[in-house]
């Protein structure tokens, strides 16, 4: 009965250890976001219901925020752009404003890195420029030491099936064969297995 109790809690630990570390991740990953055009934004500023605005970053880069006009967005964190904001209105409006930005329609364009990679987990894909297979997983901080590298592949959602495109990543990296390192598409995942060797 004890050890059937111990395995329980311990079970127990490793879900909540894992949820924890997947929450964490999430934070991070958005809290890293730079925004960018199109991006729609939700402000609200505390005791300041006329101040309350939803806004899309247009192709500018600015929104239009209320008292204070054009605000550069693209390109800031979320709390980038929220001190930016505070510190317009306090220099003529509020004596101390507190802001609060969520996102409630994002552009951007994201890749899944997943396997034997030093930081798995989604990635933007380059704004104005293909995001090749390497430079996703450059953006994972790189191969993990037991991925199996010439085992990588791109998984594609085609219409209603799943595509497997194997890539030889010593052909790039040794062969220099750089028509090997192929663009990928949004919503693409970049596998790369462990090696059992």
């Amino acid at each position: 009965m004890k050890q059937k109790i111990s395995l329980i809690m311990a079970i127990f630990l490793c879900v909540m250890a894992l949820l924890f570390t997947v929450s964490s991740f999430a934070q991070q990953t958005e809290s890293e976001y730079r925004l960018q055009a199109e991006d729609l934004l939700k402000i609200t500023v505390y005791e300041q219901p006329d101040l309350d605005t939803t806004a899309r970053i247009a192709s500018t880069g600015e929104i239009a925020f209320p008292l204070i006009g054009n605000v550069k967005a693209s390109g800031l964190t979320v709390n980038e752009l929220k001190l930016k904001i505070e510190e317009l209105l306090k220099q003529d409006y509020l004596v101390n404003p507190q802001v609060q930005i969520f996102i409630e329609g994002s552009n951007a364009k994201q890749v899944t890195v997943m396997g034997a990679v030093k930081k798995p987990g989604k990635y933007d894909m380059y704004p104005q420029r293909e995001t090749t297979v390497l430079e996703a997983i450059a953006m994972a901080e790189g191969f993990s030491p037991v991925a199996s590298i010439n085992g990588t592949k791109i998984i594609r959602k085609e219409k209603d099936k799943e595509v497997n495109i194997p890539i030889k990543v010593s052909d790039i990296t040794k062969r220099g064969m750089k028509e090997k390192d192929l663009p990928l598409k949004p919503g693409d995942i970049v596998f790369v297995p462990e090696s059992f060797f």
